[in-house]
């Protein structure tokens, strides 16, 4: 898969409400890549996701291509069942009736819904996917009444369960707590190393989130790449200070992560 692309952006100007929200960006991932997306709020990292996925439009002249899929000639409905897109945000989309269950089984066909009846054998994943999870507890729980963390959990075993080529995973850990985060960070973790053809696409605005596995990534600032490449080479105190606009020093322990303080 070396050289092949899951994503490529160019020259990508993004504009929401009438203010530049992405600068000219360039940007390649390729297929099987393990990369990450680091920025602090207002960076772009959102509205960059919602441009892969078709539901924010750069100005003419850029390309988008995911998956080998050029956006403006493609049929944006099938390529989106072939990513998995896991956000806080997409709990606003979700009816205040559906179950954890229910929630789950709308990754079949990569709906929000259920447009149709599941097999037993697809109702039988959910569920072996959400013990995995650990919130198989939740199947008959009303998505509305679960914790931010919860809800975060049933996303992930949501996204799973399309069996994606790509997985984009919006900042997962930003409700959760210690425990919960380094649970979550480990389950990304065995999904990378277990899963070698499918793409990951990781985004957070914490430096200590970004785990040795991804090998590559960029650092954005109001929407322009302050750096990109490989983990070693971008994720470095000068860059990073000038990215979040503050002093910054790293620490790194001992299984290869970094952890951020102010100096």
């Amino acid at each position: 898969m070396a050289n092949e692309l899951a994503i490529r952006v160019e020259n990508a100007s993004v504009y929401l409400g009438g203010r530049e929200i992405i600068h000219d960006m360039n940007w390649r991932v390729e297929k099987g890549g393990r990369c990450f997306i680091l920025g602090a709020n207002g960076a772009g990292k959102t509205t960059l996701v919602k441009t892969l996925m078709g539901y924010a439009w750069p100005k003419f002249g850029a390309t988008v291509e995911v998956l080998g899929n050029r956006f403006g000639r493609t049929n944006l409905v099938e390529l989106r069942k072939k990513i998995a897109w896991v956000s806080p945000c997409m709990q606003q989309f979700t009816e205040t009736d559906w179950t954890g269950l229910e929630m789950v089984l709308s990754g079949i066909d990569g709906t929000l819904g259920l447009f149709r009846k599941p097999l037993p054998e697809e109702v039988d994943q959910a569920k072996a996917l959400m013990k995995r999870f650990r919130c198989d507890h939740l199947a008959d729980q009303q998505i509305f009444t679960m914790s931010s963390g919860e809800q975060v959990k049933i996303l992930i075993a949501r996204a799973l369960l399309t069996r994606p080529e790509l997985v984009i995973l919006d900042e997962p850990s930003v409700y959760l707590d210690m425990a919960g985060r380094e649970f979550l960070l480990g389950e990304i973790e065995h999904i990378a190393n277990t899963l070698p053809e499918v793409t990951i696409v990781f985004i957070t605005q914490r430096i200590e989130d970004i785990l040795p596995v991804f090998d590559c990534g960029m650092i954005l600032a109001h929407g322009r790449i302050v750096s990109s490449g490989k983990r070693e080479e971008i994720l470095d105190e000068e860059h990073l200070s000038s990215a979040f606009g503050m002093p910054i020093k790293l620490i790194r322990n001992k299984k290869g992560r970094f952890w951020a303080v102010l100096e």
